[in-house]
């Protein structure tokens, strides 16, 4: 295989993860996987939480496709879908464990209104710490925030996390 089309595999993967995981997020973690997402909707106690778990769960296949593909005798092309899979895997580590979730402290201020659209429409999903009631499943793609506060003002605000005395709730941040 070419570098090339090695690279095209690779970008697609990368892209095609982000409709993977708004899927995984939206029917797994919002669905039969609560029992571990619902620790992220909660005020972490300690540095990990359960939800940590779908990160090791999520690097199976991207460790399996690159053992496959350059030591395991598989189809090379296995490599690159799975260094796409682990790219996006960073990728939102950074974005958002470390950009929104501030997990990581640095001193990254959002700029651009794509950043600034994509951290404001993931803190309004945080906003709702039910399992239900969430708006903005996607990581690296979302709707415009005042779309996904004008749906959380049409479902009544069920499910929206009380403020607490002066801590600011994700989405008034």
């Amino acid at each position: 295989m070419s570098t090339w089309t090695g690279l095209l595999f690779f970008l697609l993967t990368v892209a095609g993860m982000e409709g993977f995981a708004y899927v995984m997020h939206r029917w797994v973690m919002h669905g039969p996987g609560w029992f571990l997402h619902e620790s992220h909707h909660r005020p972490r106690t300690g540095r990990f939480e359960l939800n940590d778990l779908y990160g090791l769960i999520f690097a199976v296949p991207s460790i399996a496709l690159i053992y496959g593909g350059l030591q395991g005798g598989g189809w090379e092309g296995f490599a690159w879908i799975g260094a796409g899979i682990a790219a996006y895997g960073a990728i939102y580590f950074g974005f958002h464990d470390v950009i929104v979730h501030e997990r990581v402290r640095t001193r990254y201020l959002p700029k651009s209104s794509y950043m600034r659209r994509i951290v404001q429409a993931h803190r309004l999903h945080h906003v709702v710490n039910t399992k239900e009631g969430t708006v903005s499943f996607g990581f690296l793609v979302a709707p415009k925030p005042e779309a996904l506060k004008a749906e959380l003002k049409r479902r009544g605000r069920a499910g929206v996390r009380a403020p607490t005395g002066s801590v600011r709730t994700f989405a008034e941040k």
